[in-house]
């Protein structure tokens, strides 16, 4: 199957690892923002450069970089069967941007996914990888704060591809396989 998917859902619904898994699963990239920024770093380009000044401030990079790195990263041959995009879009100028570069390639986006989890589940989450992890930025009140943030910014944007007819949600409670599974299942129904 190849598509061009997005996966939504709070930090520690676990999009990162159902991203991975899809990925394989279905034989195209997924893509993270978090991977374009550190490969942007990493090779000094030009964007890089830009948002390494303004990460290193403490500061988010601002849309334009990032729908730049975006629209770089979807141009590069592995994306052109499809992509999963995770971490993006967060805000509904990334959402325009996001249509502009698929309206140019003549692509269409098949489904967005969202990850449902209960807010005590995804606090349980993130306590837990902040103590496997050792993340310094997982503490009680900046995981709250995050998950505010999601609700305030890019909630809504479900809402939106509701409207338009792309959007699944799954239970993202359950076994890593159990949850993979699901995704598959609402997949091939709502695309066909």
């Amino acid at each position: 199957m190849s598509a061009r998917l997005i996966i939504m859902g709070p930090q520690g619904s676990g999009k990162g690892t159902q991203a991975a898994r899809l990925a394989e699963r279905i034989g195209v990239p997924a893509i993270s923002t978090g991977d374009i920024f550190r490969a942007n770093v990493k090779g000094d380009t030009e964007l890089g450069r830009r948002a390494k000044v303004i990460m290193d401030a403490g500061d988010l990079v601002p849309d334009e970089i990032t729908n730049a790195m975006v629209r770089d990263r979807l141009a590069e041959q592995d994306a052109a069967g499809g992509f999963i995009l995770d971490g993006y879009p967060r805000t509904a100028e990334q959402v325009v941007a996001l249509d502009a570069v698929l309206e140019e390639s003549g692509g269409t986006l098949d489904a967005v996914v969202e990850l449902t989890a209960p807010r005590e589940e995804l606090m349980e989450r993130l306590h837990k990888r902040a103590g496997v992890e050792g993340r310094a930025d997982d503490t009680e009140d900046a995981i709250r704060r995050r998950l505010e943030i999601y609700a305030e910014q890019t909630a809504p944007l479900t809402s939106a591809y509701g409207e338009r007819k792309l959007l699944v949600t799954v239970n993202g409670i359950g076994e890593v396989d159990e949850v993979t599974e699901r995704v598959l299942e609402a997949l091939a129904t709502h695309i066909g």
